[in-house]
């Protein structure tokens, strides 16, 4: 028998629907600042660190402070809205039905992550937030994660990074297209596939 999977997660567009209440955070952000933020831009483009997007909107010397009101404001604006992505929830049981342990590596402070699995009672083992890209992989080889599953091309290149198979899902911002291009081992329409998908890959490893 293989040894249990371990799977890590992104968070947003990944296992949970963000953008109404990232949305709102940036509104707030807006009304706080007085700087205009095309909430509806932002949240089209989600996955790279907090910094990235607030670079856009801000001058550069008005970024850290902006990201520090943005993160002060997050969880009275962004937690509540936020929904599970369809099959989220049956993912991270399929992981769990194997006897395998479960991973959140985000872009996202991980504190602030821990609100929205908290408030949807998304049960992870471990979360390792403000990472992107390649850092993730450190993350993902300190906890052993045996597959990374994101909806970012940057996801992929963690997945590469850590050595380990990369599961896209294309309910972010980019196409399964790109995905692929970006070394996806497989591409998900949605996180409804993900169960079949890992009861597949474990019968290849018997």
């Amino acid at each position: 028998m293989p040894p249990p999977p371990t799977v890590g997660f992104d968070l947003d567009m990944t296992l949970v629907d963000s953008r109404p209440g990232i949305a709102a955070t940036y509104r707030a952000l807006t009304a706080r600042t007085g700087v205009p933020v095309d909430a509806e831009v932002a949240v089209s483009r989600l996955g790279p660190p907090l910094r990235t997007e607030i670079a856009h909107w801000f001058p550069p010397e008005q970024v850290e402070d902006a990201v520090h009101i943005f993160r002060e404001l997050y969880p009275a604006y962004a937690i509540t809205p936020t929904v599970p992505l369809p099959g989220a929830r049956e993912a991270v049981e399929a992981v769990r039905a194997y006897g395998g342990r479960v991973l959140v590596v985000t872009s996202k402070l991980g504190r602030l992550a821990r609100l929205h699995l908290d408030h949807l009672g998304l049960v992870v083992d471990e979360v390792a937030g403000d990472l992107f890209a390649e850092e993730k992989a450190t993350a993902l080889r300190a906890h052993g994660a045996t597959h990374y599953v994101g909806d970012h091309v940057a996801d992929m290149t963690a997945a590469q990074t850590a050595g380990v198979p990369g599961i896209a899902v294309a309910t972010g911002p980019c196409t399964a297209d790109e995905l692929r291009a970006a070394g996806a081992g497989l591409v998900l329409d949605d996180l409804t596939g993900f169960p079949g998908a890992l009861a597949g890959m474990i019968r290849l490893a018997l």
